[in-house]
């Protein structure tokens, strides 16, 4: 199973499947994929011309950006101005 993927949260994923009847959250989903759509389709354009594991670097930070609190236009600024020769480090 995928459950080892996050080994710094190894229980995260077989609690929300196995300990929850229903979905935590829920009024967060909506607005949640709202605001990340704009960034999933700009990480599969962006893989399209760099690496699958550039894109989603830009992307991750991107939403994590915006859990900080940055608004989504400055967090896309702000990623695209530490590329550097296609890559983040």
């Amino acid at each position: 199973m995928y459950y080892y993927m996050f080994p710094q949260y190894p229980y995260s994923e077989m609690t929300a499947h196995y300990m929850t009847k229903q979905p935590l959250y829920p009024h967060l989903k909506k607005e949640t994929l709202y605001v990340i759509q704009p960034f999933v389709q700009y990480g599969l354009q962006e893989a399209k011309t760099t690496s699958f594991a550039h894109a989603l670097q830009e992307v991750a930070a991107m939403t994590y950006l915006i859990g900080k609190g940055f608004p989504p236009q400055m967090a896309y600024a702000i990623v695209e101005s530490w590329e550097m020769n296609e890559t983040l480090s």
